[in-house]
């Protein structure tokens, strides 16, 4: 009898050879639970950093830690088995030097087994990417707008619009390019300057709040859901409304709690009828 060879997870040479392929399909997940739904529809999982805001509160990424992010890759890892696992380096793990940037990456990739890593920055980053990539490290770079930077830069708002903005973008992303990142996150920048990012790079580009021409696009997986409704972006759109189901449910739990209705016999367990 011939034994099946195992299915291989996405890698990140996979991931950039579907660019001029086909569009590359990746949400964020930060739970096992979430990753196994996810993970067949799906050529990449990035474990975001946004999991400061989405699931523990914080106003920013910049509270996220090493830990954290460490934490939630080893639950997704556990809860996948195709896609391509990407874990953010967040803020102050890799900006002092590249020795720094590949300390924690490397820590990362042992502690997750995950595919790749993921930092946010451009022209003052390509050393670390090409120092990373060129120790075994899969780099996904981020150029545009840059939540880790939020608190420097005025808040969360489209790039690109005045000259100067797009000629930074532009040489952000092709430094990250060139300092050999896989894959690149181009978010909150006007359509025509991400199309043309898109089409002049060779690592495969992923649209947030940026163009349709990118090479893929990826959102917050609680957004797509319709879960996390605080605050609804122009580029978000919600592929279900669930945040009203989850309440709705939880209301129908606690009236049956309250009135005495839940658990039912059937959510018990009784004692055993002797046989006679």
């Amino acid at each position: 009898m011939s034994v099946q060879p195992l299915q291989k997870r996405r890698t990140a040479a996979s991931i950039q050879a579907l660019k001029g392929e086909r569009p590359i399909v990746c949400l964020t997940a930060y739970t096992a639970p979430v990753a196994k739904l996810l993970d067949p529809h799906c050529d990449m999982l990035l474990v975001g950093d946004s999991v400061g805001m989405v699931v523990y509160g914080f106003e920013s990424s910049v509270q996220v830690t090493l830990e954290m992010m460490i934490a939630h890759g080893q639950a997704v890892m556990r809860g996948s088995n195709d896609a391509c696992i990407v874990v953010d380096l967040p803020f102050g793990s890799y900006q002092e030097s590249k020795e720094q940037a590949f300390r924690n990456a490397a820590r990362i990739m042992k502690e997750t087994g995950a595919s790749a890593v993921k930092l946010e920055g451009g022209e003052e980053m390509a050393e670390s990417v090409h120092f990373l990539s060129q120790r075994g490290i899969p780099v996904v770079g981020h150029v545009g707008l840059m939540p880790q930077l939020v608190n420097a830069t005025g808040g969360y708002r489209s790039l690109g619009r005045s000259d100067a903005e797009a000629d930074k973008i532009r040489r952000d992303a092709k430094a990250i390019d060139a300092a050999g990142a896989f894959a690149m996150v181009i978010e909150g920048t006007i359509e025509p300057l991400a199309r043309e990012i898109s089409a002049d790079l060779k690592a495969a580009t992923i649209g947030i709040g940026a163009s349709a021409a990118c090479d893929g696009q990826v959102l917050v997986s609680d957004d797509m859901l319709g879960i996390f409704t605080n605050f609804k972006p122009r580029f978000v759109k919600h592929f279900a409304n669930l945040a009203p189901q989850i309440s709705q449910a939880a209301a129908d739990y606690a009236a049956e709690v309250k009135a005495r209705t839940f658990p039912a016999e059937e959510h018990t367990y009784q004692m055993k009828r002797q046989k006679l």
